[in-house]
């Protein structure tokens, strides 16, 4: 009998679909899953653990949109499913409010990339064509000068996110940008004829 590998991808999709109805924040959760694997390949990590970080970040959210609650309660879950406390720990680490210690890159990256990944596929959908392919630095930083674009983005975390990876924010927007063009299609920024 073949051993069962834990977790694996399938099991964290499966259990944001469980919690998470929204189209949306699902949509977010294959950004911030893209996000991670470029990172863990940028890093040599295990490309398929961040990846599970990147999907079951937000899997609680729609249960719990409070500070009070999310992410707390989606630990506790986890917890209790027998997730593994690598996992838990960096899904903690992506909300600044409970200000957890950020100790290894997977638990960094987690941080800085879920914002940005939200803001550049933001800023994709309005281009002309809706397409990540139509998105550069130069357009990432310009928009993040608008307040009123994408206002619920916290600038100052895409900023913070860059500094706690230890990666030049230009090079962080641009390595975002590459990891969510193969899937492009998926979150809707695969572009139009327009």
């Amino acid at each position: 009998m073949m051993e069962r590998r834990w977790p694996t991808r399938d099991d964290a999709w499966q259990l944001l679909c469980e919690f998470t109805q929204s189209e949306s924040l699902r949509k977010h959760a294959l950004a911030v899953e893209a996000a991670m694997r470029a990172y863990a390949r940028k890093f040599g990590e295990d490309e398929e653990r961040w990846a599970i970080v990147g999907l079951l970040h937000d899997f609680d959210y729609e249960m719990h949109p409070d500070p009070e609650r999310h992410p707390l309660e989606g630990a506790r879950i986890l917890r209790e499913r027998g997730w593994p406390e690598d996992i838990v720990h960096a899904v903690l680490c992506h909300a600044d409010y409970l200000d957890m210690e950020r100790r290894t890159p997977m638990d960094r990256a987690i941080y800085a990339v879920d914002e940005l990944a939200s803001f550049i596929v933001a800023v994709a959908l309005v281009r002309p064509r809706k397409s990540i392919h139509e998105v550069d630095v130069a357009a990432v930083r310009k928009k993040m000068k608008e307040k009123g674009f994408a206002r619920a983005v916290d600038r100052e975390i895409i900023v913070k996110g860059a500094e706690v990876l230890g990666v030049d924010l230009d090079e962080h927007i641009a390595t975002v940008i590459e990891a969510l063009k193969p899937v492009a299609r998926e979150l809707g920024i695969a572009g139009t004829d327009a």
